[in-house]
């Protein structure tokens, strides 16, 4: 059995850290050496740029530089290339970089051994990220494993995760009795004294500033009570404050009469330390401020070493101190807290029945022990079969969220769909844009093919109303409308032309009545004059698409097909011009929407037949297939400085109409070709908006059915606008509709078969 463990790790201080050190000495103590060495090691996380940062021991094989994502690739294939059985992670936000700790879910994905996720903290209300975070963990992790009941509740209900797959490991203490002789003499100063004691990093959620408060009326009944602080500033906050709290804490006492009364010890004590601090203590106080802290590793020592505690009633201290082995105060109530302590202390009798219950408790949570639980899950998860690779992707549409037009709803009101959001909250400063309206109108058109969505219906209109509103006598169309409906411009661009145009043909060749197929006619036909006016490939390619839609549905008007032949020319000639050795393109550099051009060649060529259009379609498309999925999923070309010949890749600004783009060139391309893997690229394209992307993250969200707005090397923007919530919807139809077409398709084949 050989182990590698995620985590950090030390001497970096960090209580993340000594609980990973104790867990693997834990696990070694099972072992008839009594080593861990042999039998695990660590993947280490560094908080600055310097790997060199700390002075690690062998054990650490691979160091993590916490803001340095291809760290994280790197050490998902150290542990895949190597001679671990299991992977034991440590999960706490704030070690792993990006937003909310993010970048480990690429590690995650990339893994190929079992995995153990050791989770730390567990929220009642996470933020977006968080919950997305703490799901793909549960999806990734063949056991979860917790401290407290509490937090098993909220995995299940909160973040859906099954209960069969979490377990309740209690946090492990000191073996203290087994412990050497501290070399710590601070406590000794206070050998006549009544000592109540909290230790741990210092930050302002610690609640200290509660027991300085309750000191006053304490030292009137006890005047010999000391209150001793052990711990250093919390790193986090020393680099952003300095010691701004404690000094305020300080102050606090100054002013309260009680200056003398409170003692820090500023340093990062050691097991030994502890132990001898906390038997030296009549009263462990752990004053935190908030319910939500779901496991506290000070907690677990102050009772495994037979402290009397006295705590808020957060959730870990509610279970950890029930039947008795402690005492509870209200959050923030320093009156409620000195009635605590003055009764114990008045009763000595009762102080001693509580130290009592804590160390028989404690008893079960020493680390052997709690090593013997780690040791026996790793050998269960290892030997079970490893079901499912992390990087498998799996056509099924069962997985596919329900379909709502919730979020579209919201951001349309009478005149059009808003095209920026605030998070899910329209943001009516931005007002509206013709390129937006032209894709609502599209997929509503599609929703309501699909599935006759009452709701698309009404929709309808409006968008069309707006698109008419834009169109200027001369058959061009403004762009930009403010929200008090004022235009912004004189003439839109040429992309937001072009996808009007395509959202026109497209209404002409699937109107849900004939009254909607004249009006889009009547629009479609003023604009035709300013063909000729185009100048750039994506305004051709967006005009292209129009057009053959509008062919299909008037097959005989051979006028709309010289019309198609002559837009397309100037795609080829891009092609032929920029495309040598492996760059098959139509520009030197990649931008944006990339899709669109070898989409209009296959629109083009079906119309038309011409198979050197054909060629070219597919030959780019390869190209683009090629760059976009080397990575196992759909990695499209960022808007952070877009793909230059010769030059490197940026993967970020991921955005959604880049997706889009490949699920509808994937399908154009299937149904020319009949070609099943184009429903497979089509489908893990879509699998980008549900997190099959390089976060690993999902862009859709199941609570306001809206669509981030893009994948930032950070994390996701969280601004749900039109462009991106449109682009996941007409990504979605689409899905059904190739899902609709390949059953048609396999149905026929049977049946020709069978003939």
């Amino acid at each position: 059995m050989k182990i590698a463990t995620i985590s950090t790790f030390p001497p970096r201080e960090c209580g993340i850290a000594t609980f990973n050190q104790n867990l693997l000495k834990a696990i070694g103590a099972n072992f008839p050496d009594n080593s861990y060495e042999k039998y695990a090691y660590v993947l280490a996380l560094n908080e600055s740029d310097d790997k060199d940062e700390y002075d690690y021991g062998k054990e650490v094989r691979f160091v993590i530089r916490q803001d340095h994502q291809k760290d994280y690739v790197k050490a998902a294939s150290h542990i895949n290339t190597g001679d671990a059985d299991v992977c034991i992670m440590q999960h706490e936000f704030g070690i792993y970089g990006g937003e909310s700790g993010i970048y480990i879910l690429p590690l995650l994905h990339r893994l190929e051994k079992p995995l153990i996720s050791i989770l730390h903290t567990v929220l009642e209300e996470p933020s977006f990220i968080q919950k997305v975070i703490i799901q793909e963990i549960g999806r990734r992790s063949q056991r979860i494993v917790v401290m407290s009941r509490k937090a098993v509740e909220f995995l299940t209900s909160v973040y859906g995760i099954p209960r069969k797959r979490i377990e309740i490991i209690e946090h492990g203490v000191p073996d203290y009795e087994r412990l050497p002789e501290s070399q710590a003499t601070g406590m000794g100063k206070f050998r006549d004294k009544k000592v109540l004691f909290t230790f741990g990093l210092l930050s302002r959620g610690k609640g200290i500033e509660t027991v300085v408060k309750a000191l006053p009326a304490i030292v009137e009944r006890h005047p010999d009570v000391v209150y001793v602080v052990l711990g250093n500033t919390h790193p986090g906050v020393l680099k952003s404050s300095g010691e701004e709290y404690r000094d305020s804490l300080k102050l606090l006492a100054k002013q309260l009469g009680v200056e003398k009364n409170l003692h820090f010890i500023n340093r990062f004590a050691t097991e030994e330390d502890l132990f001898a601090y906390l038997t030296a203590t009549d009263i462990y106080i752990t004053p935190y401020l908030s319910r939500a802290q779901i496991t506290s590793g000070t907690l677990s020592y102050a009772v495994g070493a037979g402290a009397a505690v006295v705590s808020t009633p957060y959730f870990h201290a509610e279970e950890l101190l029930d039947e008795g082995r402690g005492r509870l105060f209200k959050f923030r109530d320093f009156d409620d807290l000195s009635g605590v302590v003055i009764d114990l202390l008045d009763r000595p009798k009762q102080l001693a029945i509580i130290k009592q219950k804590a160390y028989e408790y404690g008893l079960h949570l020493r680390w052997p022990k709690i090593g013997e639980q780690y040791l026996e899950l790793a050998r269960t998860v290892a030997s079970t079969p490893y079901g499912e690779n992390a990087l498998k992707k799996i056509v099924d549409p069962e997985i596919m969220p329900k379909f709502s037009l919730a979020h579209i709803l919201r951001l349309t009101d009478d005149t059009g769909i808003v095209q920026h959001a605030k998070y899910g909250i329209p943001n009516l400063k931005e007002g509206y844009c013709l390129d937006d309206n032209s894709r609502a109108l599209i997929m509503a058109l599609m929703a309501f093919q699909q599935n006759r969505s009452q709701d698309s219906l009404r929709l309808l209109p409006i968008y069309l109303s707006y698109i008419h509103y834009m169109q200027q006598d001369d058959g061009s169309f403004r762009n930009f409308l403010s929200f008090d409906r004022k235009y912004l411009d004189n003439i839109g661009s040429e992309d937001s032309f072009g996808r009007t145009v395509w959202a026109m043909g497209y209404l002409i060749n699937c109107a849900p009545n004939n009254s909607y197929r004249e009006f889009g006619r009547e629009l479609f036909l003023n604009s035709v004059q300013h063909f000729d006016n185009l100048r750039h490939i994506r305004g051709f390619a967006n005009t292209i698409i129009g057009v053959a839609y509008f062919v299909r549905a008037n097959p005989s008007d051979e006028g709309m097909i010289k019309q198609l032949i002559k837009l397309t020319q100037p795609l080829v000639d891009a092609y032929k011009r920029e495309s040598e050795g492996d760059w098959k393109w139509f520009e030197d550099v990649m931008t944006y929407d990339n899709a669109i051009l070898p989409l209009a060649l296959l629109h083009s060529s079906e119309i038309t037949g011409d198979e050197d259009v054909r060629r070219i379609a597919l030959e780019s498309l390869e190209f683009l297939d090629r760059i976009s999925f080397e990575k196992g999923h759909l990695t499209p070309v960022g808007n952070d400085g877009w793909y230059r010949k010769n030059g490197t890749m940026p993967v970020y600004d991921q955005q959604a109409i880049e997706s889009m783009g490949m699920v509808l060139l994937y399908f154009q391309a299937y149904r020319i070709t009949k070609d099943a893997l184009y429903i497979h690229k089509l489908f893990m394209s879509y699998l980008w908006f549900l997190g099959e992307n390089a976060l690993r993250a999902p862009l859709y969200d199941h609570e306001t059915h809206g669509c981030c707005d893009g994948l930032d090397a950070t994390g996701i923007n969280r601004n749900q606008g039109a462009e991106s919530t449109l682009a996941y919807m007409i990504s979605h139809l689409t899905v059904l509709k190739a899902f609709e077409l390949e059953y048609e398709y396999d149905r026929s084949r049977d049946l020709i078969a069978s003939i």
